[in-house]
């Protein structure tokens, strides 16, 4: 799967981890195959539930594993848990790594076109993100989302208040509808009412399903980019598919 995604030649591929941080060693494992697959491999670093000295430790292995970018997270909260942490927002975490390692990191950030679901408002989202790249992040990644609006709005927002740091859109290929809006109503993407519509009248055509996401993804792309989007972040869920038809579209892989 990773060697036809290869072909597209990506910038970087990432790797996260459970919530709370708990495979992060597996991510490490998964970083180290990539790397030596002759891909650069990115791990998804979270801060939450972790001490300085772990989070020291890990920037430590990754360095000696050859590690030059991390993506740096607050991470989910679990259920139940409390802010008993020593680094309260990923803010705290990037400038840790900035005290700790200096440039020797390239750090990218979450983004949320569509605001986090637990910010107080748009206004106090679009700070946190601000706060972030004051503590030292080069790049922000959004959220996925399908509403290309939400994401110029956001890189104008942050651009009246000075930050013109590259904010990269999060693209989620639409090959399970079931899978999709769950996991859209969790985390807060907003999928349109005409998707939405769309996907429930295919029932269970799956193809019928993946080659209207593809369609929908692919425009939603084109957009980005002639808008001035300076790269695309796939989220592949472990799969190929989905990414490489639309790259496809895009004219970007071979059918």
């Amino acid at each position: 799967m990773r060697q036809k995604l290869y072909a597209l030649k990506p910038e970087f591929c990432s790797v996260t981890f459970s919530a709370g941080g708990s495979t992060q060693d597996g991510t490490l494992d998964s970083v180290r195959e990539i790397v030596g697959e002759g891909m650069r491999g990115v791990p998804h670093l979270s801060c939450i539930g972790q001490t300085a000295a772990s989070i020291r430790q890990r920037l430590a292995i990754y360095r000696e594993a050859g590690v030059k970018r991390i993506v740096a997270l607050r991470g989910d909260l679990p259920s139940g848990y409390g802010m008993g942490s020593e680094f309260r927002y990923a803010s705290d975490l990037v400038a840790f790594i900035r005290a700790e390692t200096g440039d020797h990191f390239k750090l990218a950030v979450a983004a949320y076109p569509e605001f986090h679901p637990q910010a107080r408002s748009p206004d106090a989202d679009v700070e946190a993100f601000a706060a972030k790249v004051r503590a030292g992040a080069n790049v922000g990644i959004t959220q996925y989302f399908f509403n290309a609006d939400a994401y110029f709005r956001f890189v104008d927002e942050l651009k009246r208040r000075g930050i013109d740091t590259p904010i990269v859109p999060g693209i989620m290929p639409i090959t399970n509808s079931t899978q999709l809006l769950r996991f859209s109503d969790s985390c807060g993407a907003e999928v349109p009412r005409w998707i939405r519509l769309r996907l429930q009248s295919f029932g269970d055509d799956t193809a019928a399903i993946k080659d209207f996401g593809a369609d929908v993804v692919a425009a939603l792309c084109e957009r980005l980019r002639a808008g001035g989007a300076p790269s695309l972040h796939f989220y592949t869920l472990n799969q190929s598919v989905g990414t490489l038809e639309i790259c496809r579209r895009l004219g970007w892989a071979a059918a």
